[in-house]
């Protein structure tokens, strides 16, 4: 499992939106890795998180690696869903792409990547990091009553994928 996550995106969900000092950035940028380092540990997946760079970044494209996840920085005057895409289409499709941004979510859906919202991956990294598959099956049984088969329960392949995506989390 491969997730390629909307660094800022992921960072600012839930919080108003203010304007953050530059070392109050990097300390927030940093929380966020501990976080989804710790994540990455519990459901032993590949990370690659993309930030923002285009307004006041490097020269070239700026890739580091940090307690196991790879760290972009994207270029000045490229934005971080242009490298996400890019990332995406060179990757090919299973990849499972973090972030609300609806372009980045069409896209990576039309090259095959499941698309978990921001918000929904903040609640399962704020759910205990290691969760039983078999739970998460009963609990579906319980909220759906009874399981009914035929077209009009059918899920598109946009919606399994997602399914799907949200359960290996």
């Amino acid at each position: 499992m491969h997730l390629i996550i909307d660094g800022y995106n992921l960072l600012h969900v839930g919080r108003l939106p203010i304007a953050l000092s530059a070392g109050d950035l990097q300390r927030e940028r940093d929380r966020l890795i501990d976080e989804l380092s710790s994540y990455r540990q519990a459901k032993a997946c590949e990370m690659t998180v993309v930030f923002d760079g285009w307004q006041a970044g490097w020269a070239a494209e700026k890739r580091e690696r940090r307690k196991g996840i790879e760290l972009i920085f994207s270029q000045l005057g490229e934005k971080a869903d242009d490298v996400i895409k890019r990332l995406v289409k060179e990757k090919g499709p299973g990849r499972i792409v973090i972030t609300s941004d609806r372009d980045i979510a069409r896209y990576a859906e039309k090259m095959g990547s499941a698309v978990i919202p921001s918000e929904q991956f903040r609640e399962k990294m704020d759910l205990s990091p290691i969760r039983d598959e078999k739970d998460t099956e009963e609990e579906e049984d319980e909220q759906g009553g009874i399981k009914r088969k035929g077209p009009s329960r059918r899920l598109s392949k946009k919606e399994k994928r997602a399914r799907t995506a949200l359960k290996k989390l």
